[in-house]
């Protein structure tokens, strides 16, 4: 299960790479394939609702430090 899960939020922050901004749709399908993979590791739909909300308002428009990938800033 946590070997799934880890592949899943993996693969959704390798395709975060490489844009120099997080925009409002790069957020919304980031946040799409999290809740899905939660979702379906047995997280509490609660919990999940408050990460993904709290990712929705941290992560919209902020800048992309020159240190860090789009990825690692959304984790951030």
């Amino acid at each position: 299960m946590f070997e799934s899960l880890t592949q899943r939020l993996s693969g959704t922050i390798e395709r975060l790479r490489g844009r120099g901004r997080l925009s409002e749709e790069n957020i919304r399908e980031a946040t799409r394939e999290v809740r899905i993979a939660l979702l379906e590791a047995d997280v509490a739909l609660p919990v999940v609702q408050a990460l993904i909300e709290r990712i929705k308002v941290r992560a919209v428009g902020q800048e992309v430090l020159k240190s860090l990938t789009p990825g690692q800033a959304l984790i951030k």
